[in-house]
C-alpha cells in the first residue's frame, strides 16, 4: 500500500490537482477505468472545452495518461496515491455524516 506523506512537493501536487471540482469528479469517473475525452462532459455535466482543460491540466500534474485510438482518447489515472486517497476523503464524508446524524 501507497503512504501519503507529510507535505512533500508531491503531495501538494496531488492535493492541487484534486482540488478543482470538475478534476475531482473527472478523477472519480476514472477510477472505474479508462474513458474515452468524449464521454466525459456528458458525465460531469461541463462543456467539452471545460472537460479538455481539466484533463490537460490532471495530465500535467502527472495524475492523468492519454492515448489515442483512432480518432479517440483514451484517459487513465497513473498516479498511484489518487484511489487511497479517494478513499480517504469518502470514508471521511461517511463518519462526518455518521456524526452529524448523532447531533
Amino acid at each position: 500500500m501507497t503512504n501519503i506523506s507529510d507535505g512533500s512537493t508531491e503531495d501538494i501536487r496531488l492535493f492541487k490537482a484534486l482540488a478543482d471540482p470538475t478534476r475531482l469528479h473527472l478523477v472519480k469517473i476514472l477510477l472505474n477505468g479508462e474513458r474515452c475525452a468524449c464521454e466525459l462532459p456528458s458525465m460531469v455535466g461541463k462543456a467539452q472545452p471545460t472537460v479538455s482543460l481539466q484533463l490537460k491540466k490532471l495530465v500535467s500534474y502527472g495524475c492523468l495518461s492519454f492515448r489515442k485510438d483512432g480518432v479517440k482518447v483514451l484517459y487513465r489515472i497513473t498516479e498511484p496515491k489518487i484511489p487511497r486517497l479517494i478513499a480517504v476523503m469518502g470514508s471521511d464524508k461517511s463518519k462526518h455524516n455518521r456524526q452529524r446524524s448523532k447531533i
